[in-house]
């Protein structure tokens, strides 16, 4: 079947027909972005939560790493002055290391989403203002993706977020 023509990509007719000039890049067929909201806005706003990278880099996670409003609800609730023995800097980094626990238990090494499930300490109050402990397992998913100027990032949230 092999044929002796020539072959002639898109570009060859588009610049044929005009369309486009030698170097010129090609035009989004969506047009210019209307409005663009990036991972540092979603910081600003409190939407994501950047964990310190000196923690992310202790746990052995070495690209940046962010977690939902949500996330940051469990990490530090309202109530932990009430709790002893816990601390923002230890949940984060209970948080960190079963992140890393399931990277390294994926049978695949190169996926980009991973579910994991983490633990933490809860306390509810009853009527008399009883601190009440619980515990509370999360299922959690961790997507490694682009970030702001392409370089990966880790956002970890829960799995009905986006």
């Amino acid at each position: 079947m092999g044929g002796t023509g020539s072959c002639r990509c898109a570009g060859d007719h588009l610049k044929g027909a005009g369309l486009m000039s030698q170097g010129e890049p090609l035009a989004s067929p969506f047009g210019d972005v209307i409005f663009a909201y990036t991972r540092a806005d979603a910081i600003r706003d409190g939407t994501l939560v950047e964990i310190p990278a000196d923690l992310c880099r202790e746990a052995g996670v070495v690209v940046p790493v962010a977690v939902t409003a949500s996330v940051w609800d469990l990490i530090d609730p309202d109530n932990l002055e009430t709790m002893p023995g816990q601390s923002v800097n230890g949940r984060t980094w209970d948080l960190l290391w079963m992140l890393t626990c399931a990277v390294r238990s994926t049978r695949e090494r190169h996926r980009s989403v991973v579910v994991f499930q983490c633990d933490f300490l809860m306390c509810s109050q009853t009527f008399s203002r009883t601190a009440i402990p619980e515990q509370k397992t999360a299922t959690l998913r961790a997507v490694c993706g682009p970030g702001d100027q392409g370089e990966p990032v880790i956002t970890i949230m829960f799995p009905w977020e986006d």
